[in-house]
């Protein structure tokens, strides 16, 4: 508002509307000129700020160049590809899980890796959670024999490096540990009986 004064000291009241409006019109034309100059500065700011980071960022050395390439070269590392994609758990007939249920459809041999000869015994199953086809190994003295067609095993993992076969049996990874609910193990030293399915 205009400043308390008296003016020429006449005492006209619309002298003091005159000069009120005045003050009022210069504080607004001042305001316009900050908003405008504040307006053009940080435009101007954001402009020299695109225009040096562009020039900045081709740098082979710049951070920002050294984030990108090395976020575009982490996918040739197949660690961190597996684990951020999952292909672990999708690639795994147990879908995860450390054991799994299925129906037994044969029993096989398969021929020993060299140096070795022999004929491990093992079982060809379906799995109950997916209907998925593999292979597991009985271990023990005569396992195979207290496995028979059409029983509900329980496999697990045979525990080689990177969930991958063990020994000398190749394309097994995993092996069975019970049979209808039952042990294989206590089957095998005969501290179990097998139940009927």
């Amino acid at each position: 508002m205009f400043p308390n004064s008296t003016g020429n000291g006449n005492g006209n009241p619309a002298n003091y509307s005159k000069a009120s409006q005045i003050w009022e019109s210069l504080e607004n034309q001042s305001n316009q000129r900050r908003y405008i100059s504040f307006s053009i500065s940080h435009a101007c700011s954001i402009k020299f700020k695109q225009v040096i980071g562009g020039i900045l960022a081709n740098g082979i050395n710049a951070g920002n160049k050294l984030k990108a390439t090395r976020k575009k070269f982490r996918w040739s590392d197949s660690k961190y590809k597996k684990r951020v994609l999952n292909l672990k758990k999708k690639s795994d007939p147990l879908e995860g899980a450390p054991s799994a249920k299925g129906i037994v459809i044969e029993k096989i041999g398969i021929e020993a890796k060299q140096p070795n000869s022999a004929i491990r015994k093992c079982v060809k199953l379906q799995l109950i959670k997916n209907g998925r086809q593999i292979t597991a190994f009985a271990p023990g003295d005569g396992a195979i024999n207290y496995i028979d067609e059409h029983d509900e095993v329980t496999v697990e993992g045979i525990r080689g490096r990177q969930g991958r076969s063990k020994g000398d049996i190749p394309g097994v990874r995993f092996k069975v540990s019970k049979v209808n609910g039952i042990s294989l193990l206590e089957l095998v030293k005969g501290r179990k009986e097998k139940t009927v399915r």
